[in-house]
C-alpha cells in the first residue's frame, strides 16, 4: 500500500485486547477516532450499522500504550570524528515498528552544522508522517543555539519546542558551564514553562567526567528552582554516577536511563539493569524515565579525546529493554511506566502515556515474543500484522 497517505484515519474498533493502561484491564474492546480513544469497554459497543469502521481482531494480545521515547537525534548525530561521521536521520519506520509512537529531537555535539532550524524542519516532517514529534531548543553547547534569540521566547512562541537540551555537563566535549550559566539557562526554561504550561526542563547530558552530577546538586542547595527543572539523562553510563542520580531522583528530580549496549564487565549498567536498580532502591517510581538516543554516535575516546570507534543509537532498544525486563521477572504494569506513562508526565503531554478514553489512540500490540505485531499512532495503523504499512518517503 501507499508509503504516505493522506486525510483523517477511519475509526477503528479493536476487539479482543489484552488491555496494559499500563495497570491491568483485562480483555477489552476499544474504539478509536479522531486520532482518540473514544470507547472502552469488555461488551461490544451497539454501533449504527451505517458508521465506517474498521476492525481489528487482536486475539488476546497485550495492548500498550505507544512507547514515547524523551531522547532522539531526529536529524542524525555524530560529527566528532570529522563531517563523515555525522550520523543520518532515522527513518520513521525505524520508530513505529519498535512501538514508538512520540518522540522529542535534540542536538548533540554538533549544534553547528546541524542547528534549530534543520531539527525543527525534521520534527515537522515526522508530524506529517503521523508521529506526534516535539523538541528541545539548543544542544550541547552554552550560548544556546535558538531561533528567536533566546532560549524563552522559543519555548512561547515555537509550539513543538517543550525544553532546552542536551546540554552537556561533565563531558570533555561540552562547554564546561559553570553554576551560574547552569542556572540562567534552568530559570529561563522554567519561567518559559510557566508562561506555556510546557515542560519547561533542562535536559542535561552526562558525560563520564569525574564532577558527575555535582553542578546540579549545587543548583538544587543554591537556587529557589523546582527540583523537576532539572532532567539528567545518560546517567547509568557509570555505576558511581548512577547511585548519585538516584539521590537526585529522592530530592525530586526526574532521571532518565539511556537503553545504550553494555558490554560485560564495563563500569556501567545497562537499561534494564538500571531500572531493576532503581525500583528495588525505592526512589520514587514515577521519576525515572529510559529513552533510546536513537539517530545518536556513541563514540569510545582514546585519552587525548579522539575517537577510537562508535555504534549508533537505535530506537529498537526501548522495545528490547521493556522484553528484558519482562524476562527478568518484572511485570508489565511494572515496567510500562518509564516508557510511556512517566515520560508524558515529565514533559506534560497529557494525552499521552496512558490508555483510556480521551487519550490519544498511540497504542501497541505485543505478539507473544513481544514484538509490536500492531502499531497504532495518532489513530492511524502504522504496522499491521508485523507489517510496515507507512513509510517516509525516502525510506527503502
Amino acid at each position: 500500500m501507499s508509503d504516505l497517505q493522506t486525510g483523517a484515519p477511519p475509526m477503528l474498533l479493536l476487539r479482543n485486547a489484552d488491555v496494559f493502561a499500563p495497570e491491568a484491564l483485562g480483555l477489552q474492546n476499544l474504539l478509536l477516532g479522531g486520532g482518540r480513544i473514544l470507547w472502552i469497554g469488555s461488551d461490544l459497543p451497539d454501533l449504527p450499522s451505517t458508521l465506517a469502521i474498521e476492525t481489528i481482531d487482536l486475539r488476546g494480545q497485550r495492548l500498550i500504550p505507544g512507547l514515547i521515547d524523551g531522547h532522539v537525534h531526529v536529524t542524525g548525530g555524530g560529527g566528532e570524528a570529522g563531517f563523515h561521521s555525522r550520523v543520518p536521520a532515522v527513518g520513521l519506520s525505524r520508530f513505529t515498528r519498535s512501538g514508538i509512537t512520540t518522540v522529542i529531537g535534540l542536538l548533540g555535539t554538533d549544534d553547528v552544522a546541524r542547528g534549530p532550524r534543520e531539527l525543527l524542519a525534521a520534527t515537522y516532517a515526522l508530524r506529517e508522517l503521523g508521529l506526534s514529534a516535539y523538541a528541545y531548543t539548543g544542544g550541547y553547547h552554552l550560548p544556546p543555539v535558538t531561533m528567536t534569540g533566546s532560549v524563552r521566547s522559543d519555548l512561547v512562541f515555537i509550539e513543538a519546542l517543550l525544553g532546552v537540551g542536551e546540554v552537556a555537563i561533565s563531558d570533555h566535549r561540552s562547554s564546561q558551564p559553570t553554576l551560574d550559566e547552569l542556572l540562567r539557562l534552568a530559570s529561563e526554561a522554567h519561567v518559559a514553562g510557566l508562561m506555556t504550561g510546557k515542560a519547561g526542563i533542562l535536559h542535561l547530558h552526562l558525560g563520564d567526567g569525574a564532577r558527575g552530577l555535582e553542578l546540579v546538586r549545587q543548583a538544587l542547595d543554591q537556587s529557589e528552582l523546582p527540583p523537576r527543572v532539572f532532567n539528567p539523562t545518560h546517567v547509568n553510563r557509570r555505576q558511581a554516577l548512577f547511585d548519585e542520580a538516584l539521590d537526585l531522583a529522592r530530592r525530586g528530580c526526574s532521571i532518565d536511563i539511556t537503553a545504550f549496549p553494555v558490554e560485560d564487565g564495563e563500569d556501567a549498567w545497562s537499561a534494564a539493569d538500571a531500572l531493576l536498580r532503581y525500583l528495588d532502591s525505592g526512589a520514587p517510581a514515577e521519576r525515572v524515565t529510559i529513552s533510546s538516543d536513537a539517530g545518536g554516535c556513541l563514540p569510545c575516546f582514546d585519552a587525548d579525546g579522539h575517537v577510537s570507534h562508535m555504534d549508533v543509537g537505535a530506537p529498537g532498544a526501548l522495545l528490547e529493554t521493556l522484553n528484558e525486563l519482562l524476562a527478568r521477572g518484572l511485570s508489565l504494569p511494572q515496567a510500562l511506566p518509564a516508557f510511556t506513562s512517566n515520560p508524558a508526565r515529565l514533559l506534560r503531554l497529557a494525552n499521552k502515556g496512558r490508555i483510556e478514553i480521551g487519550a490519544d489512540a498511540d497504542l501497541v500490540a505485543l505478539d507473544v515474543a513481544g514484538n509490536a505485531h500492531t502499531v497504532i499512532a495518532r489513530g492511524a495503523v502504522h504496522v499491521r500484522g508485523g507489517e510496515i504499512m507507512r513509510r517516509g518517503m525516502f525510506e527503502d
